[in-house]
């Protein structure tokens, strides 16, 4: 397979509707990759939290239309990255986007942990409740967003449901790059998968992003990183690979303490 994550720089001198069409364009340079993938709250920025309610939108709305046209026109599963949803009670959610290579939504999965600590993100924006796996013709999806990294029981219940590459869309600080890359590595060794994880670059409210997307294999091995301005990371990789890891190093098969796949409390 071949794998493009966009590294997409938020620049607050630009407009949403701007780079909502910036973003379009450069998903649909990619034709040619079989999975494309933007980072987490692109359109507004991860820290802007000021902006969340003025920018959330419905699901199948403007951030909806031209990532499922931009899909299309690339002919590649596209996970959009995630934007601020208004569901239909009012309730924001930080809520990602998979479409496939003929435009049409695949899944949609809202951030189950909340970053801020009683402020910012955890008190804006509800609780997702579900495990969200897509399934490829060559490989199982499973989807989590930035904070979501810090919580490997989330990453076991993906694996459980069958996911093979685990996709980790991010608005990472970089005061904190060395945790990104370590738990990146850390995931995809204790799974057995593939961790492709998609960082933005630029300054979100002041705040400096890490940017260094990386792709690691299921030996932790990384195949690609990214630096810290905006650019596409372009990796082949062979996505047969955690099955035979699973196989040759059963580690999985001696698991005591599992969680099976589940509805969130």
């Amino acid at each position: 397979m071949l794998a493009s994550l966009i590294q997409i720089a938020v620049n607050p001198d630009e407009s949403v509707n701007s780079r909502r069409e910036r973003a379009a364009s450069l998903v649909v340079a990619q034709r040619g990759a079989d999975l494309v993938v933007l980072p987490e709250l692109w359109p507004v920025g991860a820290f802007a939290y000021t902006a969340f309610a003025d920018e959330a939108e419905p699901l199948q709305g403007p951030m909806h239309d031209i990532m499922a046209k931009a899909a299309a026109e690339a002919g590649v599963w596209l996970h959009a990255g995630s934007f601020v949803e208004r569901a239909e009670d009012g309730t924001l959610y930080n809520t990602s986007l998979v479409f496939s290579p003929e435009g049409e939504r695949a899944a949609s999965y809202r951030k189950i942990h909340r970053f801020g600590f009683d402020k910012g993100e955890a008190v804006m924006m509800g609780a997702g409740e579900e495990l969200v796996t897509v399934a490829l013709p060559e490989t199982t999806l499973g989807l989590a967003t930035c904070y979501d990294l810090r919580f490997p029981e989330q990453f076991r219940g993906l694996i459980d449901a069958g996911a093979e590459t685990l996709i980790v869309a991010a608005g990472w600080p970089e005061r904190r790059r060395s945790h990104w890359t370590l738990l990146a590595q850390a995931r995809a060794v204790e799974n057995q998968a593939y961790v492709l994880a998609v960082g933005s670059s630029g300054t979100h409210a002041g705040v400096e992003q890490a940017g260094h997307s990386i792709v690691v294999d299921p030996w932790g091995e990384v195949l690609a990183e990214a630096g810290a301005a905006e650019e596409v990371l372009s990796v082949e990789f062979d996505p047969t690979k955690a099955t035979t890891t699973r196989e040759q190093f059963p580690a999985l098969k001696d698991r005591r303490l599992g969680l099976a796949p589940r509805r969130l409390a």
